[in-house]
């Protein structure tokens, strides 16, 4: 008994160090947002005075509604494409090509951010060159460009949930004379929504997060939240972009507080 508690106690506190290597940098960050002082290293006092400045910062305010607008367009063609694509894989069988249609659709997945946004930097280039369209790079090339990486992780989502589910319940609403479009209607999409829900959540994170795609294929006019951040810390970090952060995580822990209450409420 005493052997067994001393390896529960080892392993709540490698838990405690874990956990606290991973959001001690987080808390640093949120304690020096307040920091009167411009100097990141050094503590004068307490002070909101960054906040204020991020709430002035049009540049951040305009590349914000901008990350946001590109981030909800290029996730919800993603969630389109990539459901229908593992749709596609869960329910229709082995079909000619599906090795290479698996392949392509898992590139973007292993695939280097750097080649990827090379790769399409190039195809938008080659492709203005032949067609004329797009007139040069900027939020549009950027939605495109997040919808396609963002497809690959959507698909395997919605092919995971409906290998999951099987097809006996599909089966049984045909049996029950319900043509093809409605039992896909009635079953088969209310057993993807979550894996939609969730894939769309994923892609809409995946694009808010992106700085090398983006950068690869953005214009001027064009500089999504990461692009403007990155740019910032490349000049000196300030506690303007700790502000900027701990913004980010309250949005997101608000976010998640909200889902969880929600959920609880469910459950009782």
């Amino acid at each position: 008994m005493a052997g067994r508690a001393r390896g529960s106690g080892g392993l709540i506190a490698w838990l405690i160090v874990c956990y606290a290597f991973l959001y001690a940098p987080i808390a640093f960050l949120i304690v020096f947002s307040f920091n009167d002082s411009r100097l990141v290293t050094d503590w004068s006092g307490f002070s909101t005075r960054w906040y204020s400045a991020l709430w002035h910062d049009q540049q951040v305010i305009d590349a914000t509604f901008l990350s946001l607008r590109i981030a909800a367009v290029s996730a919800s063609i993603a969630c389109v494409v990539g459901a229908t694509a593992g749709f596609s894989l869960a329910r229709f069988g082995r079909f000619r090509g599906r090795g290479l249609f698996e392949a392509a659709l898992a590139a973007p997945l292993v695939m280097p951010e750097v080649i990827t946004g090379l790769s399409l930097l190039l195809f938008f280039v080659t492709l203005e060159q032949l067609t004329g369209w797009p007139h040069g790079r900027g939020a549009g090339t950027v939605t495109l460009a997040h919808a396609s990486v963002s497809v690959a992780y959507v698909a395997v989502v919605v092919r995971g949930r409906l290998a999951d589910a099987g097809v006996a319940l599909e089966q049984a609403a045909m049996d029950l004379y319900a043509p093809p479009w409605k039992a896909f209607v009635a079953i088969t999409l209310p057993l993807m929504a979550p894996a939609l829900v969730s894939g769309w959540l994923l892609a809409f994170t995946l694009s808010m997060d992106d700085v090398v795609v983006a950068s690869f294929t953005s214009g001027p006019g064009a500089s999504t939240l990461p692009m403007v951040v990155f740019s910032a810390t490349r000049l000196g970090v300030t506690p303007e972009i700790y502000a900027l952060a701990t913004a980010i995580v309250a949005a997101v822990a608000m976010v998640l507080l909200g889902v969880s209450l929600l959920w609880r409420r469910r459950r009782i």
